[in-house]
């Protein structure tokens, strides 16, 4: 598949509307994003999201969030000369991004929610913030780079730092938001950036990276769920391909795809999750060989790049987040429907988990894998 690679850098200041607004989380990215729109000439408003109320922020060194987050915000703002706005979106992150989560789980799907809180937060509700700002831009922190084809598309590809590249988790960036949208961060490296925040005496330059799902801090995704829902899942049987039961597992929410750890099982080999029956309350047990495949179906797509895919084409995709780009055919049997056949099988492709697509650098678009 050819896309047009022609493109023209569109971080060009549109002179009769240039104020942005900055989604600051309080980290090093956002805060380095709100200087380098403003050294760019862009009227600038610092944002930052509450998401959480009062007696629920979470305050630790491993997630955004925070009080302490919003303090860093603050202060990088007040340095820069920028306003600076605390929007209440409790309600909304708990409905789309929180809820989804726990429904996933509940389901046998195994959810990025980050995704989803661009998608929601970001790209809807802050936008909409935006307007009601007089805003035309939103930049943000993300490793990632936008330009114009020659023929005008909007064309969202890869950061510059292919450690910190955050492009597959942008995939559903429409072609209006990504005409909007700013991500200064695109041709620098971590590093680079570090450097800019120490440089300027950003209070936060020294900060940790955020690593934890924002509202479950402790990784015990099975007790978050538990109390959200105030339910218990119930033990249920282990089996294997065919039909044997191995033992008993603890409440089916607490496994994923390919686990292996914290089975409890005692075996003769080692065995992995194949798949998770939340009709029958079981959980299918393999070798680890049994875990790869080469075709996966995905929907609630998105394409960017282009309308639509006609015929089958050539791509290279990921299947989860840090997953090295496989080569892949990819085929559109529907409106919103993408089969994704890979060169080579794959290990533990998961429900609920994202396909992004690729071509080079260019993101073709994605869907969430049923």
């Amino acid at each position: 598949m050819q896309i047009s690679n022609n493109a023209d850098n569109i971080n060009n200041i549109d002179n009769t509307n240039n104020r942005a607004l900055i989604a600051m989380s309080g980290g090093i990215d956002s805060s380095v994003t709100a200087f380098l729109m403003r050294e760019q000439g862009y009227e600038c408003i610092g944002a930052t999201m509450k998401l959480f109320d009062d007696g629920d922020d979470i305050v630790t060194d491993k997630t955004c969030c925070s009080l302490t987050d919003v303090e860093d915000a603050k202060s990088v703002a007040y340095l820069l000369g920028m306003p600076h706005y605390v929007f209440n979106f409790k309600e909304s992150f708990s409905k789309e991004v929180i809820a989804r989560f726990v429904d996933a789980y509940v389901n046998g799907f195994t959810p990025n929610p980050c995704i989803d809180c661009n998608r929601f937060m970001k790209f809807e509700r802050l936008l909409r913030r935006a307007d009601e700002l007089g805003c035309h831009y939103i930049a943000t922190g993300h490793y990632a780079q936008i330009d114009r084809s020659s023929g005008g598309r909007c064309l969202l590809k890869k950061g510059a730092d292919e450690k910190k590249d955050q492009s597959y988790v942008l995939y559903h960036l429409t072609q209006p938001q990504l005409a909007r949208f700013r991500f200064p961060l695109g041709g620098l490296t971590k590093t680079e950036v570090r450097q800019i925040a120490a440089e300027r005496g950003f209070v936060n330059a020294a900060k940790s990276e955020s690593q934890d799902i924002c509202f479950v801090p402790d990784g015990d995704y099975a007790a978050y769920i538990e109390k959200y829902t105030g339910r218990v899942f119930p033990d249920g049987d282990f089996i294997d391909s065919d039909g044997n039961v191995l033992g008993r597992h603890k409440g089916i929410i607490r496994y994923t795809n390919g686990q292996r750890r914290g089975l409890g099982l005692s075996l003769k080999e080692p065995m992995y999750v194949l798949d998770k029956n939340t009709d029958t309350n079981v959980v299918t047990l393999c070798a680890e060989n049994g875990l790869y495949s080469k075709t996966l179906t995905a929907r609630d797509i998105n394409l960017s790049a282009l309308d639509k895919i006609d015929g089958r084409i050539r791509v290279s995709a990921r299947a989860r987040y840090n997953q090295i780009e496989q080569p892949a055919i990819v085929e559109q049997v529907g409106e919103d429907e993408l089969i994704v056949e890979f060169d080579a099988p794959q290990r533990a492709i998961t429900k609920g988990q994202s396909v992004v697509l690729y071509d080079g650098d260019i993101v073709i678009g994605g869907g969430t894998i049923v």
